[in-house]
């Protein structure tokens, strides 16, 4: 087993996965990298307890805390608010839409597509610039936690979709959020 990273693209690597996602789209060189060393990449972090998640096709990866380890966990877990665990289930159901019937491969929203999305499902305000203020700030959180990427455009704010979203919101999570949201429907009480 490695032991220590003796060059540097297997430090950069382990730097930039500690980090966070890796992905392929924006450092090339260090993707060709890690393909390279994947399984030097892997052997090191598993004495960590964490293991690398790669998805060539989607072109993404990132480290993920072994769920039968009980070592201390590395790899925070943050909670997710509904608001933002809303968006995130759209934004995944648009995603599978999108490959359903699109030839593209990115899905891109302007901040309005998102707005309108997820409005439908949040309760009503008096006071619609909170409203959208609030869904900006939700916006916002998902940037940060990386499933979204700000495009640079110079009227309003147009977001990627971001594939790694599929590795984390995956059909049992929508399946289970799918129900919550039955529930919170049926109660009609306001979150």
């Amino acid at each position: 087993m490695t032991e220590s990273l003796p060059n540097a693209p297997l430090s950069l690597l382990a730097i930039g996965l500690l980090k966070g996602a890796l992905y392929r789209d924006q450092d090339e060189r260090l993707w060709s990298d890690l393909l390279g060393l994947q399984a030097e990449v892997r052997d090191y972090f598993s004495v960590l307890s964490l293991e690398l998640m790669l998805d060539e096709a989607e072109g993404y990866a990132f480290l993920k805390s072994r769920e039968d380890d009980t070592a201390p966990r590395l790899v925070a877990r943050r909670p997710l608010s509904y608001p933002v665990s809303l968006l995130l289930a759209l934004m995944r159901k648009k995603l599978a839409e999108f490959d359903a019937t699109g030839s593209e491969t990115r899905l891109v929203l302007s901040r309005d597509d998102i707005v309108e999305m997820v409005r439908v499902f949040l309760p009503s305000h008096s006071n619609e610039a909170r409203l959208v203020d609030q869904i900006d700030a939700h916006i916002a959180k998902i940037v940060d936690l990386g499933f979204l990427r700000k495009l640079k455009s110079s009227g309003a704010p147009n977001f990627e979709v971001r594939r790694i979203l599929k590795a984390f919101v995956d059909a049992q999570w929508l399946a289970e959020f799918d129900a919550r949201l039955a529930a919170y429907r049926e109660r009609g009480v306001d979150e």
